[in-house]
């Protein structure tokens, strides 16, 4: 199995909407670092897994989507709470969405809150 570990800061905003959230409910910002993991089995006919500058360029969009933003307020997170693991979960739908990556079997991501926790989604890609 090959894997293809992608990394990026972000900040961006949020407020919990879950009942007593305490000051998670305030809007407050993190310090997001995005783990962007891909496997596959085989390689493509250039060896590659995927094409790094290709991810980097993915996270670009992602970046220029999120960066700043306050995540409540995006269609994406209308109705659920913008948890860690929601917005991992948005991540990789977007991510899949964008990336034509056909040697990449599954893919994770992992959103960093803060130094000691995180939330992954991982799924087919």
């Amino acid at each position: 199995m090959y894997a293809v570990t992608v990394v990026r800061p972000l900040v961006a905003r949020h407020a919990l909407t879950v009942p007593n959230p305490g000051p998670e409910g305030d809007p407050h910002s993190h310090r997001y670092r995005l783990e962007v993991e891909l496997t596959g089995e085989t390689l493509d006919e250039h060896d590659y897994l995927v094409d790094i500058d290709a991810v980097e360029a993915a996270l670009d969009d992602v970046e220029e989507r999120y960066a700043d933003a306050f995540l409540n307020d995006l269609p994406e997170f209308e109705g659920y709470n913008p948890s860690v693991e929601r917005f991992a979960r948005v991540l990789h739908d977007r991510l899949a969405a964008e990336l034509d990556a056909e040697a990449v079997s599954e893919a994770t991501v992992t959103v960093w809150e803060d130094d000691a926790a995180n939330a992954a989604y991982a799924a087919p890609f």
